[in-house]
């Protein structure tokens, strides 16, 4: 065979459902016209073998290959952390002796504080935005090296960047990536743009003491940058988280393994625990305040947030303030099966407002006010129906009644109730600790770590279950939770600093067992990654009275 012939490489695309061939070696940027792809410009990266890697892998043997757009929840990663790297070249090319950190996750973008930087904010945006915009059209590439861990970690500490080089200590491994852009040096834990040339789109806005950086806007197709709307409740717990982990001096990860591997976990538990019931017992007061208007307190929040057990303990801070706690859950007035709607694929959409029967929940909650005595319904999902339960309650003078659903904070499912009677509580695990100054910890992702272990330990369900099901809940938190969660009046942030940790020893095992013929396998091996940068803690020191109980076991509450 003569040498200079390339061996052919067979690629099957399941974007288009294509088969064909490419040279050994061919990039996936270039594979991409080989598949005839779409707009082919808005490709980020690509799973191959369902593992995600960046356009500049190359071919070398057969494979299936799934491009991303940012419509992908991995293809949108790609985006957010390239774009996190472009921001923050840019400001240490302006700005030399300035930094920043990236806070949270918000209006489709990102709250940013900047430090050692003296110039009104209005000014500061401007300056980034327009040497954004010029980095972009120069169309620099994004190099990633792979280093000697030890290595690395001197180059880090050589630029400052502690919490960064002492997580590549503790991680155990003996190389690590780092992430170079014109010069520039940091490391994202994801996979990134071949050039900046791909990041058009985006801006840079003030916004209270810092900038927000937004991404492009699910609302308008991807094609414009997002834009402030006003969440300041979701603010202000962020906020108060922030002082949270400033208590404990463990804003990045790496502080939390250092006390954990130098025997501080069950003061960190246990400090972390209190500050739980501290916010329980404040939200209780502000209830008690109003007990002779208040009636019923509605509890809202997404898929794992810890809902059921703030509900126990929520009851528990109530009953401390002589006010006996009613619960009731909105699960038992679903409408029956052939009642339900069904969503675009035909299947029964239990995530929509119209599968709960509001008729009967909204005449039960007005005849319970006027202090009558109601049958409870109880509701059987294996039949799809809902029955009498046999439990009939009648609110006392002391009495409140507390409702859990994902709804509960929709305005529909309580619009025949006086304002003045009701009393809203959304119930979120909003992370605030972060793996460095520049990468976040997702809140949906410790969510969905939550889900994982709780779905296997009392439902049977594999990690790959899990997480094939976990767009779906994302879509139906998007649309039918999350809209509505700054019309509550008090906002319980259910994230505890040392769970990770915690949850790392009984995740990690589920997710080695996806295969990779699975297509849940690049989230596996995504978690898989992020747990390892974690020191793993015991269940040993958490009480039973505690958010992870609800996921664990070991509860004190009956669930």
């Amino acid at each position: 065979m003569n040498a200079n012939i390339k061996e052919m490489i067979e690629v099957y695309c399941t974007n288009t459902q294509s088969k064909f061939l490419v040279p050994s070696g061919t990039c996936l940027s270039d594979v991409i016209a080989f598949a005839g792809m779409e707009k082919p410009e808005s490709i980020l990266g690509a799973t191959v073998n369902n593992k995600v890697e960046n356009l500049n892998y190359k071919i070398y043997s057969p494979k299936t290959i799934n491009f991303l757009n940012i419509f992908n929840p991995n293809g949108k990663r790609i985006y957010a952390m390239s774009l996190m790297f472009l921001y923050y070249k840019t400001i240490k090319d302006l700005y030399p002796q300035g930094d920043v950190r990236i806070m949270h996750s918000m209006n489709d973008g990102y709250y940013t504080e900047l430090t050692d930087i003296n110039e009104p904010l209005d000014k500061v945006a401007m300056k980034i935005k327009k040497q954004m915009n010029l980095l972009v059209k120069k169309d620099l590439p994004f190099e990633r090296k792979i280093m000697q861990s030890e290595e690395a970690s001197k180059l880090f500490e050589s630029v400052g960047m502690q919490q960064k080089a002492n997580l590549i200590r503790n991680s155990g491994l003996l190389y690590a990536n780092v992430d170079i852009l014109d010069g520039t040096i940091n490391s994202f834990f994801f996979d990134l743009v071949p050039s900046t040339r791909y990041l058009k789109i985006f801006d840079v806005v003030p916004f209270e003491k810092g900038l927000m950086l937004f991404m492009p806007d699910n609302d308008k197709d991807y094609q414009e940058a997002g834009i402030i709307t006003k969440q300041n409740k979701l603010f202000n717990i962020f906020q108060e988280h922030k002082h949270w982990v400033d208590i404990l001096s463990m804003q990045y990860v790496s502080s939390l393994n250092e006390g954990v591997n130098n025997g501080y976990a069950k003061q960190i538990i246990n400090i972390s625990e209190a500050l739980h019931e501290k916010k329980y017992a404040q939200i209780a007061d502000s209830i008690a305040k109003k007990k002779n208007d208040i009636k019923i307190v509605f509890l809202a929040g997404p898929s794992s947030s810890g809902k059921t057990t703030s509900c126990r303990r929520l009851e528990t801070q109530l009953a401390v303030n002589g006010i006996h706690p009613v619960q009731i859950s909105m699960d038992d007035y679903f409408n029956s099966r052939e009642n339900t709607p069904k969503d675009e694929n035909g299947e029964y959409d239990f995530e929509c407002l119209e599968a709960v029967d509001l008729k009967f929940f909204n005449q039960q909650m007005q005849e319970l006010l006027e202090g009558k005595e109601v049958e409870l319904p109880k509701f059987d999902f294996l039949k799809g129906e809902k029955f009498p339960s046999g439990n009939r309650i009648r609110l006392q003078e002391n009495s409140i009644l507390i409702v859990e659903g994902i709804h509960a904070l929709n305005p529909k499912v309580s619009k025949d109730i006086a304002r003045k009677n009701k009393y809203f509580v959304f119930v979120s695990a909003l992370t605030q600790i972060a793996l460095d100054k520049y990468n976040l910890i997702s809140t949906s992702d410790n969510r969905l770590i939550r889900r994982i272990v709780r779905d296997n330990n009392y439902r049977g369900s594999s990690a790959e279950d899990t997480l094939l099901r976990w767009a779906s809940v994302r879509s139906g938190e998007e649309k039918h939770i999350f809209p509505y969660q700054e019309n509550a009046d008090s906002i319980f942030n259910s994230s505890l600093l040392y769970e990770m940790g915690l949850l790392k020893t009984y995740c990690e095992p589920l997710l080695m067992k996806v295969s990779q013929s699975s297509l849940a396998y690049a989230d596996a091996q995504r978690l898989l990654k992020f747990l390892s940068n974690f020191s793993p803690i015991s269940s040993e020191f958490i009480p039973p009275t505690s958010i992870m109980r609800e996921f664990l076991g070991g509860s004190s509450f009956n669930y």
